[in-house]
């Protein structure tokens, strides 16, 4: 079969909630992808930071099938012997007392809410009902009815009512606004450390440190959405050591899985995680054996690798470069380690940008319509990044 037999398959069968750049992959392994026709990719979007140890990185596929033949799922009402093994892990990995598995970044998000609701009535004092979150506009938290209850994306929200109550918007990157906004109901603040979906937008400097002042001063907890963010995307670990702002609670995500599995946990100290209780809260598949020797393998590659320091240096690199390029239609190249965006006129089309650089062989996503994120794989060299940025270099060059 063909690229268009399957896409036309995938059109027929499937719901279109979606609208995937017309490509289709059939083999992945670090950096790069082939279709089935048999063109060869860099994959410059990294399934949106869920492939931060590369595609099929031979550490974590090992680790998959050693326990894929032992054991893989046991559900909660049983021990495993991985489970506590990876919590462990992921507990020293981040510097926090204790961690909750779930499967997807949006499980932990609804967790982390869920945490901050229960802390606040029996620990805070705010009467049951009445608790309030403050998030900030143009997030991306995830699609579920609590995720786009705090979401201003009109493509998320619609006739998707009624919404869940308790939220309350500001505008992203004005601290102020959320000093403002916190009441004696208020029970946590819930940032991305950098908005990624909403086009890789890095706050004004001092923005967490103060989110992090506030939640200190008027009792309320200060979460934290790494999921994109984090597990070295932007250079650190975790986004917010950018500022040493550390949060109550750190929802976690996509690279927790190595590209490989659905992982994902909300991590925070024992006070704050205390409030759950058996019956509470739970997942069939959270930390099952098979997503807890995958996660541990994923760790341990970030970390052997340094695969931080990496991002850090290529991402500056790659931002200098893509800054020389003669493009009039370009505004900015902006980010952090390699989650980068670049920034066209209002009104440009960038889909038409992604499709010429798909033809030259580099795969990325536009969002907002005139925004193109880049985000390789962690442990793309340097050799391969000047390579990808001739492409982008011989692309933005055309354009009118």
């Amino acid at each position: 079969m063909k690229s268009g037999d399957y896409i036309e398959m995938d059109e027929k069968y499937g719901a279109h909630n979606y609208h995937p750049l017309p490509v289709v992959i059939s083999w992945a392994l670090g950096t790069k992808v082939k279709d089935p026709d048999g063109k060869e990719y860099f994959d410059f979007l990294s399934a949106y930071s869920a492939v931060n140890q590369g595609h099929r990185h031979p550490k974590i596929i090992k680790a998959l099938v050693d326990q894929a033949n032992v054991c893989t799922l046991t559900s909660r009402a049983f021990h495993n012997d991985r489970m506590g093994l990876f919590l462990k892990k992921l507990c020293e990995f981040t510097g926090y007392d204790m961690a909750l598995p779930m499967n997807t970044g949006v499980e932990a998000v609804e967790t982390a809410i869920k945490a901050a609701r229960r802390w606040g009535v029996e620990v805070k004092g705010v009467p049951n009902g009445k608790q309030e979150v403050i998030c900030a506009a143009d997030n991306f938290h995830g699609r579920t009815l609590v995720a786009i209850s705090m979401s201003t994306d009109p493509d998320s929200t619609v006739n998707y009512g009624p919404y869940v109550p308790g939220f309350v918007q500001v505008p992203f990157g004005d601290a102020d606004a959320i000093v403002k906004a916190i009441t004696p109901n208020t029970v946590a603040v819930i940032v991305e450390p950098i908005q990624g979906e909403a086009g890789v937008v890095v706050p004004p400097a001092g923005y967490l440190a103060k989110i992090r002042a506030a939640c200190d001063k008027n009792k309320v907890l200060f979460i934290a959405d790494e999921v994109q963010t984090g597990f070295c995307r932007t250079g650190k670990r975790f986004a917010w050591q950018h500022e040493g702002a550390r949060p109550d609670i750190m929802c976690l995500g996509k690279a927790l899985g190595g590209g490989v599995m659905p992982v994902s946990a909300i991590v925070a100290d024992r006070k704050v995680m205390e409030v759950f209780t058996p019956g509470t809260h739970g997942s069939t598949f959270g930390g099952n054996p098979l997503s807890s020797a995958v996660a541990m393998a994923a760790l341990e590659v970030l970390e052997d690798e340094k695969l931080d320091q990496n991002a850090e240096r290529l991402g500056k690199i790659f931002r200098d470069e893509i800054a020389k390029i003669k493009c009039p239609k370009m505004v900015t190249v902006r980010g952090k380690g390699l989650l980068n965006a670049v920034v066209f006129e209002k009104g440009f089309e960038a889909w038409n940008v992604c499709l010429a650089l798909r033809d030259a062989g580099l795969l990325a996503k536009q969002t907002h319509g005139n925004i193109i994120r880049f985000a390789p794989p962690l442990v793309i060299s340097e050799k391969e990044m000047m390579e990808a940025v001739a492409i982008i270099k011989g692309v933005f060059e055309k354009i009118a």
